[in-house]
């Protein structure tokens, strides 16, 4: 699919300015996986190191006429193990960034999460999707659409939080943040707008910071400033909103494939809430999408090397 996405070919220059993070691309044992991850290399924003089986990932290469003579390749037996030995890696020092290859997201995500794998931090894992949307005037970052399906008010605030830190990666200094409902008043009946009160109520008295929140908001008047004058609602982030927190991951899983497949959107996707950023990539993913996804994800680590 063509798409104009200026604003994320310029993330990808920002990214790659620096040069390359080292990356561990987690069982990259599909034609696909390999090729992701050497098209993020190709780009200048990763240093692949191939966990895996050595010479399942060296017939593979041969196979797809894919070259891989300047990758290290780290020796993992099985998916489980690779998926261990990256993490390992990351907690080690020697990887910067996690890349999902061609083991099952539930794989890469158990150990990431694992009390002894040493990933986890005092946050929840969750995905954040970086929109460029063509004829829009900013990007639009949507959480969660992929990891967390049916989240609790706790697990919205870690969605939100994680958002705001993808956003100040980015270099929004101060995020406006749309918490999505139905409505735009609470109704009991719909837990959604009960939680986008209170996390609203979270922001105003300090547990959620580094952003301006507001909901509960629909989406005619989270995007348009114009809708939420005709209907009489008064939000700073209405017309102006960087973040959109959704209800569930339903919701957010169908507006992110809308975007991208009715309005030609890139999504670049990274999860967050772990000691490093994990970059997961769908085998339908544009060349673009998985480019992005990992310009992304370097930024969001060079932003936490610099904090910590």
């Amino acid at each position: 699919m063509k798409t104009n996405a200026p604003r994320s070919h310029q993330l990808v220059e920002r990214a790659r300015a620096p040069g390359p993070a080292a990356t561990a691309v987690v069982y990259p044992c599909s034609a696909p996986a390999l090729a992701g991850a050497l098209e993020a290399a190709a780009a200048g924003l990763i240093l692949p190191l191939l966990v895996g089986p050595r010479e399942q990932i060296i017939r593979l290469a041969g196979e797809s006429q894919l070259d891989i003579s300047g990758c290290v390749i780290e020796n993992a037996a099985d998916a489980h193990a690779s998926a261990r030995r990256a993490a390992e890696m990351a907690c080690a020092g020697d990887a910067a960034m996690l890349m999902k290859g061609s083991l099952h997201t539930d794989e890469l995500m158990t150990v990431v999460v694992a009390r002894d794998a040493g990933l986890r931090t005092d946050r929840r894992v969750s995905h954040v999707f970086v929109m460029d949307v063509p004829g829009h005037d900013r990007l639009l970052l949507l959480s969660d659409a992929a990891v967390n399906i049916a989240p609790n008010l706790e697990a919205k605030r870690h969605i939100t939080l994680n958002a705001i830190d993808v956003a100040h990666a980015l270099g929004i200094a101060l995020p406006h943040v749309a918490v999505l409902s139905a409505v735009e008043n609470v109704n009991p009946a719909i837990p959604s707008s009960e939680h986008a009160a209170a996390l609203r109520e979270m922001a105003d008295n300090g547990r959620i910071t580094g952003a301006i929140v507001d909901g509960p908001l629909a989406f005619d008047n989270m995007f348009s400033a114009e809708a939420a004058r005709i209907k009489g609602i008064s939000s700073p982030v209405s017309g102006a909103t960087d973040i959109m927190v959704m209800p569930g991951l339903e919701a957010g899983n169908i507006l992110y494939k809308s975007l991208v497949y009715v309005s030609g959107a890139v999504a670049a996707g990274v999860v967050m809430g772990a000691r490093v950023p994990v970059i997961l990539t769908s085998r339908a993913d544009s060349a673009h999408s998985r480019i992005a996804s990992a310009a992304v994800a370097c930024l969001v680590a060079r932003a936490r090397a610099l904090r910590d």
